[in-house]
């Protein structure tokens, strides 16, 4: 192991050691960082950091390097921060809203009762068990083929700023030419891998578990999802 990988490994053990189901961090967890109350503060920096690790690591097996000029690391702790508060919003609205719709248009009957539930072992102690896996694979079907590539496409466009600003902190609040910048994307890649194989494959499956679990989980789950994903986009893209 390199120099650079075991400083890397200590500083990504400090990002995610908070997480990680010690006693003595239970208060910690409990009264910040799954508080509801502070969504919006921790949904930010839950995505900040641990889906931006999931991009320095992507980096290192593209370059070699965990860092490069351009790669505008706090310009994209700050995209992911946002975008987390979006996936926050986004996952109360579609828990909330597919349960009705598919209990209504595609009568599902108990699938609100089951989301009520806080995870799937609750609601199999009541007999919807199976009705909150159902209810749950529907709401990541739905939410990963409407909301998810809007996001992964407007993360995208935030990426090349980034970039042909050089990485700068300053320049990155500059003007998005989304329209200059929409047409340069590698539409192969974001169609053919992206959205064909990652939505499906990957981000379907993981959010059904998602959607299964206590909501104050998911935030934190789909943030660590992002560091696969992170790994994924690396082995796609061809390496330097």
């Amino acid at each position: 192991m390199k120099k650079k990988d075991l400083v890397f490994l200590l500083i990504a053990m400090v990002i995610v050691f908070p997480y990680l189901p010690f006693g003595f961090l239970n208060n910690f967890q409990s009264s910040f960082l799954y508080n509801e109350e502070y969504w919006i503060v921790t949904s930010f920096i839950k995505f900040a950091f641990l889906a931006t690790l999931g991009e320095v690591i992507g980096l290192r097996i593209r370059t070699g390097n965990y860092y490069e000029k351009g790669f505008g690391l706090i310009p994209r702790m700050l995209v992911w921060g946002v975008l987390g508060l979006t996936i926050k919003i986004a996952f109360v609205v579609y828990a909330a809203g597919i349960p009705v719709l598919i209990e209504k248009y595609f009568w599902i009957s108990g699938a609100k009762d089951s989301m009520a539930y806080k995870d799937i072992f609750e609601a199999s102690e009541h007999g919807l068990g199976g009705v909150r896996f159902l209810a749950a694979f529907l709401i990541s079907t739905i939410m990963n083929l409407t909301y998810a590539p809007v996001m992964m496409t407007f993360h995208k466009i935030t990426d090349t700023h980034i970039m042909q600003q050089g990485g700068s902190l300053i320049k990155f609040f500059s003007p998005i030419p989304i329209r200059q910048i929409f047409p340069t994307i590698n539409w192969d890649l974001q169609w053919n891998f992206i959205f064909k194989k990652t939505i499906p494959l990957f981000w379907i499956p993981m959010q059904t578990i998602n959607f299964m679990v206590a909501s104050e989980y998911r935030v934190v789950i789909a943030a660590f999802l992002g560091i696969v994903l992170g790994i994924l986009l690396s082995i796609a893209t061809p390496k330097k």
